[in-house]
């Protein structure tokens, strides 16, 4: 199954930080960006991450929550997240339901040897539950402020 712009984003409950579990349907009503990331504590993650972290409040501010994603163990996410002082949860998605769910693991080469691992993929989903707009293969630089850029022009017309 692909998620197509315009569709309702299928239900999905995970666990997350802060002892936390996040079911995609209990944000209705507000909008929700889920960005996928390869891995915990690693420089283009922890830049991404920050990059999200600065911009919370411009989010809250256009009603949307930051949901960040990856295979790490919950211990790894919580870590990760105290050290760079995210305020936002992070989804342990060990089981990989979640990336599968939004299509995001994808065949990686890392020095010649090819593996499965998350494309750096971002989703923004509207009020009603349904994808608005999706960023795959994602460049860290820049990449946060072009999401709450669109975060922002979904709530106004909203």
């Amino acid at each position: 199954m692909t998620l197509a712009i315009g569709q309702p984003v299928p239900d999905f409950t995970a666990a997350a930080t802060s002892d936390s579990t996040i079911t995609l349907s209990d944000l209705k009503g507000r909008q929700v960006v889920i960005y996928f990331y390869p891995k915990a504590s690693t420089p283009g993650c922890t830049t991404e991450g920050g990059d999200f972290r600065d911009r919370k409040e411009a989010f809250d501010a256009a009603n949307t929550v930051i949901l960040g994603v990856s295979r790490d163990g919950i211990r790894a996410q919580e870590n990760f997240k105290a050290k760079q002082s995210f305020n936002f949860e992070l989804i342990s998605d060990k089981d990989e339901a979640v990336c599968r769910l939004f299509d995001v693991i994808k065949l990686k080469k890392l020095y010649g040897k090819e593996h499965l691992g998350i494309e750096r993929s971002t989703f923004l989903i509207d009020t009603e539950g349904k994808l608005a707009q999706e960023w795959r293969g994602v460049k860290v630089k820049g990449h946060a402020e072009e999401v709450l850029a669109a975060a922002q022009t979904l709530y106004a017309g909203s």
